[in-house]
């Protein structure tokens, strides 16, 4: 026996019926209806009003009549059925229509993920955004690159780090590679989150302060690097070579778990050298 390939028409009007049928009207605060319901649920007229879309149009879609919501509607639809963040995203899938991240991107580390990065020490790690701004560290980390604590909040971004900071400017080995790579990751990030501002401040502030970056930028690379080498000129270590591993986090998908771990046997050496001072 064999699992059929997903009709997503049917598969929608399917998931609109039984997210609607699962709700109870008293928890919406909606009146009490003096008919009885023959059915669980919301009535489709209650999910219309909710929705701000037409009875008929509710119809026709549990009815799998070949409609296709635009974003507008498919978020309506999501908010009027209380559907939690990956029904959303599943309901925007079978839509084929692409969410808008309504929410504000991560400005701070999530609580649990701080820990997760202290806890994998001797491994350097960092939290990152979208953005690469730094949102949590732990001592390792500190030591391979520089102390986040000594800079402002505004500094604490590894694009800026790499640009601007005199001391890293020049400490990749292979820095026109490191820097091309960062700039298609802004690139997919600006254009993922294109109601960002405070990501797009960012890029027009590297494309007036530094020449290179504004040469990558306009050659529109795409890159989004989920792992790969560096090797780095650390001014107390010497040559030091670290694979890293960037790792998304299922209910934090804004933040991502960067992680170096040492590359060779005397990467390794240098690493528990500098790290223990």
């Amino acid at each position: 026996m064999t699992t059929p390939t997903v009709d997503t028409t049917q598969e929608l009007a399917a998931f609109l019926r039984a997210r609607r049928e699962r709700l109870d009207p008293r928890d919406l605060g909606l009146p009490s209806r003096r008919q009885a319901r023959r059915t669980p649920g919301l009535r489709r007229e209650e999910v219309a009003e909710l929705a701000g879309v037409s009875v008929d149009y509710i119809v026709r879609l549990e009815q799998g009549r070949g409609l296709r919501p635009s974003a507008d509607v498919v978020e309506a639809l999501a908010r009027a059925l209380r559907l939690a963040p990956v029904e959303r995203a599943y309901l925007f899938n079978l839509t084929q229509q692409r969410p808008r991240n309504a929410d504000k991107p991560a400005t701070t580390a999530a609580p649990p993920l701080a820990g997760l990065v202290a806890d994998l020490s001797p491994l350097p790690a960092m939290l990152m955004n979208h953005r690469y701004d730094i949102l949590a560290w732990n001592h390792e980390m500190t030591r391979v690159l520089v102390d986040f604590d000594t800079l402002p909040p505004a500094q604490r971004n590894a694009m800026w780090l790499c640009l601007m900071h005199p001391d890293i400017r020049e400490f990749y080995v292979d820095r026109e590679r490191v820097v091309r790579e960062g700039v298609a990751h802004l690139r997919a990030a600006w254009a993922t989150h294109p109601e960002d501002r405070a990501l797009t401040d960012r890029i027009a502030e590297f494309i007036a302060h530094d020449e290179e970056f504004a040469r990558l930028w306009a050659e529109r690379d795409i890159k989004v690097n989920g792992r790969g080498h560096k090797v780095m000129r650390h001014p107390d270590g010497g040559v030091i070579a670290v694979d890293f591993e960037v790792l998304i986090p299922l209910e934090d998908p804004e933040q991502r778990l960067v992680i170096f771990r040492p590359a060779d046997e005397e990467s390794r050496a240098v690493l528990d050298r500098l790290c223990a001072r």
